[in-house]
C-alpha cells in the first residue's frame, strides 16, 4: 500500500511538468472566433455528465453568453483559433465529434472521464497540429485508431490506464489493443515524441517487434510507459541508453525478457520501474552513474519468473536521488548494502524481502531518518534472534516487514513506540505471545502476525478501532464466544480484511456480529463445526472463504438452502466463495447464480445434490468447482453467458449430458468434466473452443470416433485427457497441429490405428498415454533429430504392437535422455492455480494416481503387448529413467548389461519374456532400484548379491528354475553356475 501511494505521488509529481494546461490557467483575451465557439458549443451539447455510466445532467460547463477563449478549459492563441481543450476528470460521456472541427488544435485532454465507448468513429488525423493527446483512463476499448498514427507533431501521447476507468466506476474491464494499426504503424512517423503512455493497452501480438520499432523510431523519447501491456520478446539494452531517456516503467510484463546494461556516466534515467518482468543478470555495479535516479523497482512476483541475482553493488547506497528502492522477490545474496542517511537522504521506501540476502543487518541502516517503508523480511541473514529495539530508531516509519526473522522482543520494549507506524509484518518470526508494544501503536491499519506459535487468548488492546487488514493466521489462539469487550473497541468500523486460517478455532467468532464493514473474511483450516450463522452474511462482503471445516448447512435456520431467501442471497458484493472440503449437503443455493459480481465459486468435496443452479445472472463468473460432489442431471446452458469464465471444473458427480459445445464460444477455458456420466459422440462446430486450454472429459461414456475439425479448431490445447471412455477409430491427424499439447492422455478407449508417429514434432509433449486400446503394428519412425524432444512419460501397454523395438524408437526418445539436476525445487507438469495435471501409471509393480505429475518422473512401459527380439544396447541412452516395464513381451536374448547405466532406475520388470542367460552384475550398480522382475523368464546361474539385490524376494525370479542362489532357497555350486539338486520339498 505505502509503495503505491509513493509511485501515485511521484507519477503526479513528475507527470506535473508534462501534462496539459491545467483549466484554471486560461486566455483571457476577448477575441473569439464564430466557428470556434460553434464548435465548442456543439461539443458541450453531446457531452453530459455521467457517473458510474449513469446519465445524469447535460453538461453546462460554459456560459454562451462569455467569450469562448476565456471558458474553462479552453485555451486560444492571438488569433482566436482554440489550440487547447481540458476537459479531464469531469465524468464526461457522450461523442466529441465536434473538436475534429479545431484544427488548430495542439492539446487535448480528456483524460479520467466515463466515454465507455470505441476510438475508431473519431477522425484524429484531422488535427494535424495536435502535440499532445490525453486520453487516459476514459473507458476508451477496442481497437486504437489508425487516425492517431496521423499526429506528426505529436510530443506527448497518453493512451493508458483504461481498466482504471472501468474500476472506478465498478465496472468489468476492457481494454484498447494495438493490431491494426500494429505497434510500428501506430508510431512510425511520430519522430517528435517525447512522452509514450500506453499502459494497459494489449500489444500481446506483436512478439518482439515492438521493442525493435520503438528504439529506431523515437531517437527524442524522454518517457516510455507500457505497463501490463502483454508484451513479450527481449527488450534492447539500447532503450536504457537513450540520451533524453528518463523514465522508463515496462513492469507487468511477464514475458518479457530482458538485462540491465552497463550504464555510462552521466545517465538521464530517473525513474526505472521492471517489477514483474522476466529480467535476470545482475545489477551493474555502473548503477552508480544513474545520478540522477529516484526510482528503481526490480521486484518479482513468482518463483515463475526469472530473477536478478549476484550481490546488490554498494554503491547504490550513494545515490542521493533515490527515493524508492525496491529489489523484493530476486535472488540476490551477500550483505545489505552500507545506506547510511549522508548517501541516500531521501530515501523513502527500501524494500529488500525474499532474497537470499546473509550477514548483519548494518547499523547504518537506522540512520535514514526519511525512511518510510523498510521490508527486509525471507532472508537468511545471520542475526540469531535478531533485537527489535534498534528499529525504534526510525521515527518516521509507516510501515515494517521482519518476516521470517528469528526475533528477539524484549519485555522492556513495552514503553517503546514507532510514533508514525500504520502497518506491521511480523510473520514466521516464532513469536510466542503477541508483542506488547502494539498496545501503543494507535496509528495501526495493518497487522499481520501468521505463522508464528503464539498460543493463548487475544488481548484487548491487540484490536484497535484503526484497524483495516488483520492476519492471525496459523496461530493457535483462543477467541472465545464471549470477550469481555467494551461498548467502545465491540466494532471496529475500519476493519474490512480478516484472516484467522488455521488458527485451531471451533466456532465463529461472537466479534464478527458487530463487524458491518467487513471485506473479506478467512476462516478456512479450521475446526467450525454445524451451520453457518445467519449474522455472518454480512453484505459488505467480497471474499468469504470457509473451506477446510465441518460445516453442514450454509443456513442456521433452514435446511432448504435452495431458497431465494437464505442469507447468503444477501450478498449482492461477493466476488469470491470457498466452502469447499466441508460436509455440505443439500441443494446449491440458486441465488448463487445471480450474484453479479461473482467471480469464484468453490463448492468442492462436499454433500451437494441435485442439479447445478442457473448462472445466467453471474456474468462475471471466472472459476467454478463443484467436484467431488453429488450433483446430477444436465450442466446450465446459461453458463455459455458467462463470458469471463475460465475454468469449470465438475469432475467426480454423477451429471447425464452430452458434450457441452454450446460453451465453445468463451474466450479462454479450462473443462474439467472427469469422472461423470456423460455420452454421445464429441461434437464439433467451426470455430468453436479457439482458446480451449486443458479438457478433462476422462471416465465419461463419450462414443464414437474423435473429430478431426475438433483439433483443428483447439490448435492452443496444452492438455487432453480422454482416457476412459468408448472413443473408437482412428486417431485425427489434426492433433499434430496442437503444438502446445503438454499432456495427451487417450488411454481405456478402443481406437484402432497403428502407432501416431505423427506426434513426434509436437515441441511440447510430455506425456503420451495410449494403454487399453486396439492400436496395432510395429512402431515405425521416420529419422528426425527432433523427435520428442520433451516427452518423459510414454504408456503403450495393452495394445496389439508388435515387431522388434528398433534403435530409431529408443533414439526418438529425447526427453528421456536427459537427467534434470533441478531436485531441489522440483517442477510439475501444467503447475496451474486452477488445475494440475494428473497422470495414472504401472510403477512398483502398482497402478498409481499421481495428483501432479513431476517433470524429474521418467517412464517407458511397453508392456502387454506382442513386441519380439532382443533388448538394443541403446536403452542406455534413456539415462533419466525411472520406471522401465516390458514385461508380458515375446523378448529374447540377454538381459542387456547396458541397463545397468540407467542409474535412476527405481522400477524394473522385464517378467513373462524369454530373456536367458545370467543376470547381469551391473545391474548391482542401480542403487535406487526398489523393484525387480524378472520372474517367468528362462534365465540361469547366480543371483547377483550386492547393493539393492539384497533386499528382493523369490518373487522377483520366480518361474526361472535354472536361478539359484539367495533369496531363493536353490543353493548354487561352488563351481560356476552347477546347481545342487533341489530338495524334494523346495519349490521350482
Amino acid at each position: 500500500m505505502e509503495n503505491l501511494g509513493i509511485l501515485t505521488a511521484l507519477f503526479f509529481l513528475f507527470s506535473s511538468s508534462t501534462s496539459l494546461h491545467p483549466s484554471s490557467q486560461t486566455n483571457l483575451q476577448n477575441h473569439c472566433l464564430d466557428d470556434q465557439r460553434s464548435a465548442l458549443l456543439q461539443l458541450q451539447h453531446h457531452l453530459y455528465y455521467a457517473p458510474n455510466f449513469t446519465f445524469s445532467s447535460k453538461l453546462e460547463l460554459w456560459d454562451p453568453n462569455t467569450q469562448c477563449c476565456s471558458w474553462k478549459g479552453v485555451t486560444c492563441d492571438a488569433l482566436g483559433h482554440v489550440i487547447g481543450i481540458d476537459l479531464s476528470y469531469q465524468n464526461l460521456s457522450g461523442s466529441f465529434y465536434s473538436i475534429f472541427n479545431l484544427h488548430h488544435l495542439q492539446r487535448l485532454n480528456l483524460a479520467a472521464n466515463n466515454f465507455n465507448t470505441t476510438l475508431f468513429q473519431y477522425g484524429f488525423g484531422k488535427l494535424p497540429n495536435l502535440t499532445h493527446l490525453d486520453l487516459s483512463a476514459s473507458c476508451f476499448h477496442d481497437q486504437i485508431p489508425v487516425g492517431i498514427s496521423y499526429l506528426t507533431r505529436l510530443v506527448s501521447l497518453n493512451l493508458s490506464y483504461q481498466d482504471d476507468c472501468y474500476w472506478r466506476n465498478d465496472q468489468s474491464s476492457a481494454s484498447l489493443k494495438l493490431e491494426k494499426p500494429n505497434f510500428k504503424t501506430l508510431i512510425k512517423k511520430m519522430r517528435s515524441l517525447r512522452e509514450l503512455y500506453l499502459d494497459g493497452v494489449n500489444i500481446s501480438s506483436q512478439s518482439s517487434e515492438w521493442c525493435e520499432t520503438t528504439s529506431l523510431s523515437l531517437p527524442k523519447l524522454s518517457v516510455l510507459s507500457m505497463s501490463n501491456c502483454d508484451l513479450n520478446g527481449h527488450f534492447p539494452a539500447e532503450f536504457f541508453l537513450l540520451p533524453k531517456m528518463q523514465r522508463i516503467d515496462i513492469s507487468d510484463n511477464s514475458r518479457l525478457m530482458g538485462q540491465l546494461p552497463e550504464f555510462p556516466i552521466n545517465n538521464t534515467l530517473e525513474v526505472l520501474s521492471l517489477q514483474y518482468t522476466n529480467f535476470s543478470g545482475k545489477l551493474p555495479e555502473s548503477i552508480s552513474n544513474l545520478k540522477l535516479l529516484r526510482v528503481l523497482t526490480l521486484s518479482k512476483l513468482s518463483l515463475n519468473f526469472n530473477s536478478i541475482s549476484g550481490s546488490i553493488p554498494p554503491s547504490i547506497a550513494n545515490l542521493s536521488n533515490l527515493v524508492e528502492l525496491d529489489l523484493s522477490g530476486n535472488n540476490f545474496n551477500g550483505l545489505i548494502p552500507p545506506f547510511h542517511r549522508s548517501g541516500v537522504p531521501n530515501l523513502a521506501y527500501l524494500d529488500l524481502s525474499r532474497n537470499r540476502l546473509s550477514g548483519s543487518i548494518p547499523s547504518s541502516l537506522f540512520t535514514l531518518s526519511t525512511l518510510q517503508t523498510l521490508s527486509l523480511g525471507y532472508n537468511s541473514f545471520s542475526d540469531y534472534q535478531l533485537k527489535l529495539d534498534m528499529f525504534f530508531q526510525l521515527n518516521n516509519l509507516r510501515f515494517l516487514d521482519l518476516s521470517n526473522m528469528s526475533l528477539l522482543i524484549g519485555s522492556h520494549n513495552k514503553s517503546l513506540t514507532f510514533p508514525q507506524l500504520e502497518g506491521l509484518a511480523l510473520r514466521s518470526c516464532n513469536l510466542t505471545e503477541f508483542p506488547e508494544f502494539i498496545k501503543s501503536q494507535n496509528k495501526l491499519t495493518s497487522l499481520h502476525l501468521s505463522n508464528n506459535r503464539i498460543h493463548g487468548l487475544d488481548p484487548n488492546w491487540l484490536w484497535k478501532t484503526t484497524l483495516i487488514w488483520v492476519d492471525l493466521s496459523s496461530n493457535r489462539i483462543d477467541i472465545p464466544n464471549q470477550i469481555a469487550f467494551d461498548d467502545a473497541i465491540s466494532s471496529f468500523p475500519m476493519l474490512r480484511w480478516l484472516h484467522l486460517q488455521s488458527c485451531n478455532i471451533s466456532t465463529f467468532p461472537a466479534f464478527l456480529k458487530s463487524q458491518e464493514s467487513l471485506e473479506d473474511l478467512d476462516l478456512s483450516n479450521n475446526k467450525i463445526s454445524g451451520a453457518v450463522p445467519n449474522w455472518v452474511w454480512k453484505k459488505s462482503l467480497q471474499s468469504l472463504n470457509l473451506s477446510n471445516n465441518s460445516l453442514t448447512s450454509l443456513d442456521q435456520f433452514s435446511s432448504n438452502q435452495d431458497s431465494l431467501r437464505a442469507p447468503i442471497c444477501n450478498l449482492s458484493q461477493l466476488q469470491s466463495f470457498d466452502a469447499s472440503f466441508n460436509k455440505l449437503s443439500g441443494s446449491i443455493p440458486s441465488c448463487l447464480g445471480n450474484i453479479n459480481t461473482l467471480s469464484f465459486l468453490y463448492l468442492q468435496q462436499n454433500n451437494f445434490s441435485g442439479s447445478i443452479p442457473d448462472f445466467g445472472g453471474a456474468t462475471q463468473l471466472y472459476a467454478l468447482k463443484l467436484k467431488d460432489n453429488k450433483l446430477e442431471g444436465k450442466l446450465p446452458r446459461s453458463l455459455a453467458n458467462c463470458t469471463m469464465l475460465y475454468a469449470v471444473n465438475l469432475g467426480n458427480n454423477t451429471l447425464h449430458d452430452t458434450f457441452p459445445l454450446w460453451l465453445g464460444k468463451l474466450p479462454g477455458l479450462m473443462v474439467l468434466l472427469r469422472a461423470n456420466r456423460f455420452y454421445g459422440p464429441i461434437k464439433h462446430l467451426e470455430n468453436n473452443f479457439p482458446k480451449l486450454d486443458v479438457l478433462d472429459i476422462a471416465s465419461n461414456n463419450f462414443s464414437g470416433q474423435l473429430s478431426i475439425e475438433f483439433f483443428q479448431a483447439t490448435h492452443k490445447l496444452r492438455s487432453l485427457k480422454i482416457n476412459g471412455n468408448n472413443l473408437e477409430g482412428k486417431l485425427p491427424r489434426s492433433l499434430a497441429n496442437c503444438k502446445k499439447l503438454e499432456v495427451l492422455d487417450l488411454g481405456k478407449n478402443m481406437i484402432h490405428d497403428t502407432f501416431p508417429y505423427w506426434l513426434v514434432k509436437l515441441p511440447l509433449l510430455k506425456v503420451l498415454i495410449l494403454r487399453s486400446n486396439r492400436i496395432y503394428g510395429s512402431i515405425k519412425f521416420f529419422e528426425d533429430g527432433n523427435a520428442f524432444p520433451m516427452l518423459h512419460i510414454l504408456d503403450l501397454a495393452y495394445n496389439n504392437f508388435s515387431g522388434e523395438v528398433s534403435v530409431d524408437f529408443f533414439q526418438s526418445l529425447r526427453g528421456m535422455m536427459v537427467i534434470d539436476g533441478n531436485k531441489v525445487k522440483p517442477s510439475y507438469v501444467g503447475d496451474n492455480y486452477y488445475y494440475k495435471d494428473s497422470v495414472t501409471i504401472m510403477n512398483r509393480g502398482f497402478e498409481i494416481f499421481y495428483q501432479k505429475i513431476l517433470t524429474l518422473l521418467t517412464c517407458l512401459d511397453l508392456s502387454n503387448n506382442n513386441f519380439h527380439g532382443r533388448i538394443l544396447e541403446e536403452v542406455q541412452d534413456l539415462k533419466s529413467l525411472h520406471v522401465l516395464n516390458l514385461s508380458y513381451n515375446g523378448l529374447f536374448g540377454p538381459i542387456p548389461s547396458a541397463l545397468g547405466s540407467l542409474t535412476e532406475l527405481e522400477s524394473l520388470d522385464l517378467s513373462r519374456n524369454s530373456f536367458s542367460g545370467k543376470i547381469p552384475p551391473q545391474l548391482t550398480s542401480l542403487t535406487f532400484l526398489a523393484v525387480l522382475n524378472l520372474s517367468y523368464n528362462q534365465l540361469d546361474g547366480r543371483i547377483p548379491e550386492s547393493n539393492q539385490f539384497g533386499t528382493f524376494s523369490n518373487d522377483s525370479y520366480i518361474g526361472n528354475p535354472r536361478l539359484c542362489g539367495v533369496p531363493l532357497t536353490r543353493k548354487c555350486n561352488e563351481v560356476g553356475s552347477k546347481m545342487l539338486p533341489p530338495k524334494e520339498d523346495e519349490d521350482l
